[in-house]
């Protein structure tokens, strides 16, 4: 068991597995439960881009009633994995190249500033943690097990968030942590992407060397490079063909529409 040193409190997530609550101090609600279980379906694509979200179907399936469904539902509309549709329900939120572009560009416009920001700010507290975090990840990404992928997921996002942290800007960490959300489910169609030249790890190290000598330009630099590599192998891939368990429309195609009772066909 990992020692956790930079809590995702706003998430209310174990990414060991646990049931207990961002600051391990109480049980999660059943909302609350039921919001991160369906969360964590949408990301990891168990439940498809495009698919409806049938209530009655998803309480037996999660074994809660509808209301308590109809609320983590709603919750995850507030985040933008679910789209709804007036009275006639509530659909998965699909996902497209243009979607990824937009949320990489978001991403890396508030991220980037936020980790210079935090270099100017720079404190042993904030150092400590990034150390920590970069410990953390790096024992899990050398190289990244499938077994482990999960965990390996919540310790990325925690480095990120470490990283970022030194900006004292509470909206700027709540935004990013949605951001790295969606990114993550982008980021599940690249594992089975075969020779992609990446080395996650090397990647990391470079970001926070640079991050650690003060050198904010450098850090800067390596973060964009290590932020759009994944879009572009993804890019890349959905242009060869080669993109498996995808639902990303195929560029000549028109864009998957979202009020169908059925999960598009992907065509890839």
């Amino acid at each position: 068991m990992v020692k956790r040193s930079y809590s995702r409190k706003d998430s209310g997530e174990d990414p060991f597995g646990g049931t207990s609550s961002g600051d391990g101090a109480t049980p999660r609600t059943l909302i609350e439960d039921a919001y991160i279980r369906l969360r964590d379906d949408i990301v990891e694509g168990r439940l498809t881009p495009g698919e409806k979200l049938r209530i009655e179907h998803l309480k037996v399936h999660y074994g809660v009633g509808a209301g308590t469904l109809r609320e983590a539902v709603t919750r995850l509309a507030s985040d933008a994995l679910v789209v709804a549709e007036g009275q006639r329900g509530f659909w998965v939120s699909p996902i497209s190249i243009d979607d990824l572009d937009d949320l990489t560009q978001l991403r890396m416009s508030i991220e980037i500033e936020a980790v210079r920001q935090s270099i100017r700010k720079a404190n042993p507290a904030w150092r400590n943690r990034v150390q920590q975090a970069y410990e953390q990840m790096s024992a899990f990404e050398k190289p990244i097990l499938p077994a482990k992928r999960k965990i390996w997921e919540a310790l990325n996002a925690q480095f990120h968030e470490a990283l970022a942290s030194g900006c004292n800007s509470a909206w700027t960490q709540r935004v990013l942590a949605l951001l790295a959300r969606h990114s993550e489910r982008y980021r599940r169609l690249s594992i089975h992407l075969p020779n992609t030249g990446r080395d996650v790890h090397a990647e990391h190290a470079m970001i926070f060397e640079a991050a650690m000598a003060g050198a904010e330009a450098r850090a800067a630099l390596a973060l964009e490079m290590h932020i759009r590599a994944t879009p572009d192998l993804i890019a890349r891939a959905h242009r060869d063909g080669t993109l498996i368990g995808s639902s990303l429309p195929q560029p000549e195609n028109e864009p998957v529409a979202i009020a169908t009772t059925a999960a598009p066909s992907t065509g890839l």
